[in-house]
């Protein structure tokens, strides 16, 4: 039985979460003890809320008791400055449809088209909740990653808004980075490394 499970069905993020517990976590395997919502026959939940922790904790709560196993969930995306947030907790289904990460990037590109370089500021933002099936365990913690969006899409890597998003200092795309260069600067890897105490002391009483 796995000892952990991202609620979730995205399989790009279930792999950077397994990279950031690897070796973190004393005898956690994280190719076997930690899945994804669907290796559990978990459901899709609906993210109700109206902020990143909301959705995080809705997600993490109900796919714990599901499961009963300990849930990690994150609700992450791209806010634009020049949008006033946006696309923010709707990142995922910008163009209409959930997860259609091409329509998304073109939708939002389009918008920006007219937008100057100097005015093109936007972050990544992450919150990443724990949960425990009898409801006892309840964290959430958050990351961002600042940058400056791209005209075009660049790199081959990532998911999501990767292919745009250029972080700051940086003169590649978050698509460009191989998987450690990005988890060591991305809001996903700092919300995660900032849940992570609580993860292994959760883990010890399992």
């Amino acid at each position: 039985m796995p000892r952990l499970v991202l609620a979730t069905h995205n399989q790009g993020k279930l792999r950077e979460l397994r990279d950031l517990l690897r070796g973190q976590v004393p005898g956690l395997d994280v190719d076997t003890d930690v899945v994804d919502a669907g290796a559990l026959g978990a459901p899709d939940v609906l993210e109700t809320g109206i902020t990143f922790a909301e959705n995080s904790r809705l997600k993490a709560a109900a796919v714990a008791r599901f499961t009963g196993v300990l849930a990690i969930a994150d609700d992450s995306g791209l806010a634009v400055d020049v949008l006033g947030g946006a696309p923010g907790i709707f990142s995922a289904r910008w163009a209409g449809r959930h997860g259609d990460d091409a329509a998304n990037l073109a939708l939002l590109l389009a918008q920006l088209a007219d937008i100057a370089p100097r005015h093109r500021g936007a972050r990544f933002v992450c919150a990443a909740a724990l949960a425990s099936p009898d409801g006892s365990l309840d964290v959430v913690r958050e990351g961002t990653l600042e940058g400056t969006l791209l005209e075009a899409p660049r790199g081959d890597g990532g998911f999501g808004y990767d292919p745009i998003l250029q972080p700051a200092g940086m003169v590649r795309s978050c698509a460009e980075l191989a998987p450690g260069e990005k988890n060591a600067i991305s809001h996903r890897g700092h919300a995660f490394r900032a849940l992570l105490p609580h993860i292994v002391a959760a883990l010890k009483d399992r």
